[in-house]
């Protein structure tokens, strides 16, 4: 018997919100490349739009301000997402997404703290 394998879900990445007309948004996300459920983003200051949250930069996305509920393809062009950008909410530690600069325990930790400012509390194990 075949094995079907199914992809991650939003179910997957959120566990609890307390109101989704108060905790999610709906965004731009910039173009290049396709997101995953779970990606954690950043804003970037100069035009609105959101990318995945670097370690470094100056561009306002080095600051991580929501996480991506639903995969998007923008690899051609701005694509429109829903994001989690307030809580109370909790979310699978395990199971958000990173810019490949985002790549030892001290950056994660950056930015699971900035994601706990905004009340998204990352668990491990939920």
């Amino acid at each position: 018997m075949p094995v079907l394998t199914e992809p991650p879900s939003m179910g997957d990445v959120l566990k609890y919100e307390v109101n989704p007309n108060y905790t999610r948004e709906v965004i731009t996300l910039l173009q290049g490349m396709p997101y995953p459920v779970g990606s954690v983003l950043g804003r970037i200051t100069t035009n609105g739009k959101y990318k995945l949250a670097t370690s470094g930069g100056s561009d306002g996305a080095q600051t991580a301000s929501a996480v991506l509920l639903y995969a998007v393809d923008a690899t051609l062009a701005d694509a429109i997402g829903i994001v989690l950008v307030r809580g109370p909410a909790i979310v699978s530690r395990a199971e958000l997404a990173y810019d490949g600069s985002v790549d030892d325990a001290t950056k994660i930790t950056a930015k699971l703290d900035q994601l706990t400012a905004l009340g998204i509390i990352p668990r491990d194990g939920v």
